[in-house]
């Protein structure tokens, strides 16, 4: 017998006492901790959520007898002069994908042992969280109010638009805005010593949730802003 299977106990009880015996003893196939295998099954939920509000809005939009308003258009700045189609979307896109990248030092430096530097990532995923809600809201501003897009109306061409649009986005925003507020809980309790003497995987959970949520915003970028 190997060394490998010698840390394994033998299989002495076959049949339905066997399976009976195996599911009674609690036995592991993965070494997942408990909040890791929580996250991954609320993120997976989330996935059915704006896949359905995906759908809905192709659906939606193709099936729309109204002209669709022209996104590059509807969502385009004056900048000293300058008419510059989705720029505003654009910077929020590079914003969440940069703090992708600060998340996943947040994970390194946690593993690493390195706290202080893991809470200074952390806050700077936060920050550029909180950035992107903030300029979210200057979007929705614009659409309301230079626009006159509400969520049963539209001016400028298909009534469905803004429904869709607040809905998505907002929803999304919600997201966002959670996982800013759950960040900083992680890097206050970091700060405070909380996790000291203990495993630091919360911070590997919290960067699972962040990624999702830029991972949702680049399909929504694709399909709402470039198509």
């Amino acid at each position: 017998m190997t060394t490998e299977n010698q840390n394994y106990e033998p299989y002495t009880q076959p049949g339905i006492a066997g399976v009976v015996s195996d599911w009674a003893a609690d036995k592991q196939a993965f070494d997942m901790p408990w909040g890791k295998l929580m996250m991954w099954i609320f993120l997976l939920s989330d996935t059915f959520i704006f896949s359905i509000f995906l759908t809905s809005y192709m659906t939606v939009r193709m099936s729309a007898t109204d002209a669709w308003p022209n996104a590059s258009e509807v969502f385009a700045l004056e900048i000293f002069g300058v008419h510059m189609p989705l720029i505003l979307i654009a910077i929020m896109t590079f914003i969440l994908i940069t703090s992708s990248g600060t998340m996943a030092m947040a994970v390194n430096m946690a593993y690493r042992g390195d706290k202080k530097k893991a809470i200074w990532f952390i806050v700077a995923t936060a920050a550029f969280g909180a950035s992107f809600v903030g300029m979210q809201a200057f979007e929705w501003t614009k659409l309301i109010v230079d626009h006159g897009i509400r969520p049963w109306g539209n001016p400028e061409g298909a009534a469905q638009f803004g429904s869709v649009f607040f809905m998505v986005t907002g929803f999304h925003g919600m997201h966002v805005t959670g996982g800013v507020i759950y960040l900083l809980w992680v890097a206050r309790r970091l700060a405070n010593g909380y996790y000291d003497g203990k495993s630091l995987e919360i911070v590997e959970i919290a960067g699972l949730y962040w990624h999702f949520v830029d991972l949702v915003w680049v399909f929504i970028f694709a399909f709402y802003y470039l198509w």
